[in-house]
């Protein structure tokens, strides 16, 4: 497995290249933009792009998905009917997924809103906005920062202290740098 980040300039949001070079095939998570050299990495080994995760449905993860539904044929995966319509595969709860020839762990964890997933690759967790560097996504009520605490805590910081934390904004993190320095995961 390979893993190509690509920034979304316009939302500050990451998006992530995920390539199975044995299998040919890729997938995408958080096509915030999709971008020329996006393209050229799937074109040029001709790979197959297989699937898009949605990590939860806000414009700066999603605004790609039009443009990539045009050249391609990925099933999209999201826990929000609404990010594709008919051509999400709605998903619920905490399971896995097979893309790209990849086995997909997918967790349900709201707070940030009520739609977001965290998808594990290998040692690899693509958090979206439910956990960043540093910090706990952004919520509406003390409420809803409480439910994504808790949600934090039980499913993601019970990972192994290296998985890598691959966020839907700014730098990469370790489970291990979270449960140390994150001053939100703190206060609670």
């Amino acid at each position: 497995m390979k893993i190509y980040f690509h920034l979304n300039i316009e939302g500050f949001s990451n998006a992530y290249l995920i390539v199975n070079p044995e299998e040919k095939s890729a997938l995408i998570i958080d096509p915030g933009k999709v971008t020329i050299k996006m393209i050229e990495q799937i074109e040029q080994e001709k790979y197959t792009l297989d699937a898009v995760l949605i990590t939860h449905n806000h414009a700066s993860h999603t605004m790609g998905l039009n443009t990539l539904q045009k050249i391609y044929t990925p099933k999209i995966y999201a826990a929000d009917y609404e990010v594709a319509k008919n051509d999400t595969v709605v998903l619920k709860g905490d399971g896995i997924i097979k893309a790209a020839g990849l086995n997909v762990s997918y967790m349900s964890v709201p707070g940030h809103t009520a739609d977001s997933m965290v998808y594990k690759i290998g040692l690899c967790l693509f958090t979206g906005d439910v956990l960043l560097a540093g910090q706990a996504g952004n919520t509406t009520s003390n409420y809803a920062k409480r439910t994504l605490i808790t949600n934090i805590e039980s499913k993601i910081l019970s990972q192994h202290e290296n998985t890598v934390i691959m966020p839907g904004h700014g730098p990469p993190s370790t489970i291990g740098a979270e449960k140390q320095f994150n001053s939100d995961l703190a206060q609670f």
